[in-house]
């Protein structure tokens, strides 16, 4: 079969943005894992670009209750940098965290390239704090809030670069598998009208009525490219145990593996983070059961089915 064109790998081992130590080692492990097999195996070449450079971090880098917003803003506008250059060149990019706050980075590059691009976000998590709602101050609750530019995100020490970028609109994005979201979330997805499937809707709906609702929503004529932001807790611990924020109940590998493909046989799947794997926080069995299931995952964005391939 001939090539289906190039993956462009762009890690980022980065834990900047929440404060448990070995999620930026998901990069390192998933590439030990079989990342290049695994992609090539789909009938892709493979351009690995390494890892992002990661700014310096300084004791003062608080700002309220913000932790290490310039810390963060450095990082992604690195990576912003390196996803642009490769989405650029046509390549489908694979982006590998690293906690999910770098997906300020990698978006706002896929914005910048197309603002039109929609987004497809899985996770247990909405991520769409704000300095005014986080109770945590972490960023990796935030990255949505910096895209939207939510009560003025932007203008955080680190984030500056981002007053110029294209804004995510609301009616761009789709979250599926939330379950764990704080009250000022919830408020922001209403507000907003933020089209959002609970844990509670997949099991009432059915993972294929929901996909069909998404790209209904998102692309309904099916013209506008899409990125896939997958934080693996959205997936349920019992297939990714390693990951600092678990919350049990969630989206079985099956319906997983039902949005990936349905994503990929839109043709318009441009883009994809992998992100929050936490080595650290499992033993050797969850460690590769995370690791496996991510790279199915990854497998099937890019094209593997159950009867095809």
């Amino acid at each position: 079969m001939a090539s289906r064109g190039t993956v462009s790998i762009v890690g980022v081992p980065f834990s900047g943005g929440q404060p448990r130590g070995g999620v930026d080692l998901g990069p390192k492990y998933l590439r030990d894992a079989g990342l290049h097999d695994a992609i090539r195996a789909q009938n892709w070449d493979v351009r690995d670009t390494g890892d992002v450079a990661l700014p310096p971090q300084t004791d003062d880098d608080v700002l309220g209750i913000a932790k290490k917003p310039r810390y963060v803003g450095g990082t992604c506008e690195n990576l912003r940098d390196a996803v642009l250059a490769e989405i650029k060149t046509d390549n489908f990019v694979l982006v590998v965290g690293g906690d999910h706050s770098i997906a300020a980075g990698s978006i706002s590059a896929v914005l910048e390239n197309d603002p039109e691009t929609c987004i497809v976000w899985i996770d247990a998590h909405s991520d769409i704090n704000t300095i005014d709602t986080t109770h945590t101050g972490n960023i990796h609750g935030m990255p949505v809030s910096f895209l939207m530019n939510l009560t003025n995100m932007r203008s955080l020490p680190g984030f500056e670069w981002m007053a110029n970028s294209p804004v995510l609109r609301p009616d761009r994005i789709a979250y599926i598998g939330l379950r764990d979201v704080d009250e000022g979330e919830k408020v922001i997805l209403r507000e907003k009208n933020i089209l959002a499937f609970s844990m509670n809707d997949v099991d009432r709906l059915g993972i294929v009525k929901v996909m069909e609702n998404v790209m209904q929503h998102l692309n309904a004529d099916g013209s506008r490219r899409i990125h896939l932001s997958l934080d693996v807790d959205g997936i349920d611990t019992l297939h990714t145990p390693a990951t600092g924020t678990p919350v049990p109940g969630g989206l079985s590998l099956r319906e997983g593996r039902y949005i990936c493909e349905t994503l990929f046989q839109t043709g318009q799947l441009k883009s994809m983070d992998v992100v929050e794997i936490n080595p650290q926080l499992s033993d050797q069995q969850g460690i590769e059961s995370t690791l496996n299931s991510s790279l199915l995952l990854i497998k099937t964005a890019l094209g593997r089915s159950l009867l095809k391939n």
